[in-house]
């Protein structure tokens, strides 16, 4: 039962973001094994004044443990 939450900045449209979320099932059901009844895809838009204290210290910083592929930035 993969979720899969991708946070990003704001901008794309709602056509890019079910396109994005369509080839993440894809890879999952690829990757992972897994049946596309089983996968599910959520989006949340993060303004770039709070990617620092919303994603990057919590879910970067705080588990390097979890990351598969680490960003190439820091943020300001």
């Amino acid at each position: 039962m993969p979720h899969v939450i991708v946070k990003l900045y704001p901008g794309r449209s709602e056509e890019q973001k079910a396109r994005l979320a369509e080839e993440i099932t894809k890879a999952v059901i690829a990757c992972a094994n897994s049946k596309e009844a089983d996968v599910s895809v959520s989006i949340e838009e993060i303004a770039p004044a709070d990617w620092a204290e919303t994603v990057y210290k919590p879910d970067i910083i705080a588990h390097p443990g979890r990351l598969y592929k680490k960003p190439g930035y820091t943020p300001a």
